[in-house]
């Protein structure tokens, strides 16, 4: 996942989902804005906020 793809997966879960928690919010937040790479650990909550909010990553890489 390029950092271009990341962020605009990430800009969608914060305009979407409506139950995320400070923790996340932040997390994306940290996504939308620093261009280093995700950790493997990192990556998997990254895609599981995705599911929970609906966000079809396949659609945005």
């Amino acid at each position: 996942m390029t950092f271009e793809s990341r962020r605009e997966t990430a800009l969608k879960i914060l305009s979407t989902s409506e139950t995320l928690t400070r923790k996340a919010g932040s997390f994306l937040g940290q996504c939308v804005a620093d261009e280093c790479p995700l950790s493997d650990r990192q990556q998997e909550w990254f895609n599981q906020l995705a599911d929970r909010a609906g966000v079809n990553l396949e659609s945005v890489q």
